[in-house]
């Protein structure tokens, strides 16, 4: 298991009579951008939890970097950046008193990498932390996750409370850690953020692995609108047999449609004319998670 920077066999955890998961199996290569999708409730917090040895499986077997959560739990946790879904710290400190604290713990951090982490996320490091708002006190737990440069990052939702603007850079240093050989196991419910990232995805639903692709796998399955403009007219029936097309129309040269996996055929048939303009809207995740979500209630039903 040397190049799976995470790795879980079936396993489980139980609060009582309620199941948190079940059965997880879940392997995470070393380097790659890792995204656990699923809705609020769906077990990705208590996975991220049983990973870091906060609480204990009820069954099952995980690794982490290779070593044993329980066992290696201090080692292993000074080469790990976690980013809590709710980060709650001491708020009568200042972003910097925490950081340099935090960065003491994990053996010393330069203070000239924390300084360039917070202005690159246009955070004060001189206001105390209960002064700060939500979205502030997410780039403070964002600064501690990156500023020892760790091996694995294990982030539980982590633009949560960031604008736009500072949800690109954030997304920009998830690149910029894939590029250095640093893994990101990255937890959320926002489909964008995974599809700008991440190169596998795993879906979880009740506590259950639903599906794990890559992510142009699920591009070239997803749904997309298709718009061509010819010079010349074209009809219908020309395209509407065409394997994954669907719902065809065609007015004054203009033809519409959805396409359903690759664009090969589509694309030889349009070239037979000549084509002044296409539009293909980018395939959205969110439609395919969706669709696994039915998918997997229809097979409970």
């Amino acid at each position: 298991m040397a190049d799976l920077a995470i790795h879980t066999q079936e396993l489980t955890k139980r609060y009582g009579r309620r199941r948190g998961l079940s059965g997880l199996d879940l392997s995470v290569q070393t380097g790659e951008v890792y995204g656990f999708l699923g809705p609020n409730g769906a077990g990705k917090t208590t996975t991220i939890r049983l990973l870091l040895d906060l609480i204990r499986p009820t069954s099952g077997h995980l690794e982490l970097l290779g070593g044993d959560p329980r066992r290696d739990g201090v080692a292993l946790r000074r080469r790990v950046g976690y980013l809590p879904g709710d980060f709650t710290v001491d708020g009568r400190q200042t972003a910097l008193e925490l950081l340099t604290y935090l960065g003491n713990l994990r053996g010393g951090v330069p203070r000239a990498r924390m300084t360039a982490l917070a202005e690159r996320l246009d955070l004060d490091l001189t206001v105390r932390i209960r002064s700060l708002s939500k979205g502030n006190r997410q780039k403070v737990g964002l600064v501690q996750a990156f500023m020892h440069v760790p091996e694995l990052f294990i982030l539980d939702e982590p633009t949560s409370g960031l604008d736009p603007l500072l949800q690109q850079t954030f997304l920009a240093m998830v690149r910029e850690a894939r590029t250095a050989g640093q893994t990101v196991f990255m937890s959320s419910h926002v489909m964008s953020e995974v599809q700008a990232t991440a190169d596998r995805v795993g879906i979880v639903r009740d506590g259950v692995m639903v599906a794990v692709e890559r992510v142009e796998e699920l591009r070239e399955r997803a749904v997309r609108q298709v718009e061509i403009h010819f010079e010349d007219p074209v009809t219908v029936a020309e395209f509407e047999v065409l394997p994954g097309v669907s719902d065809v129309t065609v007015s004054v040269g203009v033809l519409r449609c959805r396409l359903n996996g690759r664009a090969d055929a589509l694309v030889k048939a349009a070239a037979r004319h000549t084509v002044i303009g296409l539009r293909s809207e980018e395939p959205d995740l969110e439609e395919l998670f969706v669709t696994y979500y039915r998918g997997a209630e229809h097979v409970a039903a």
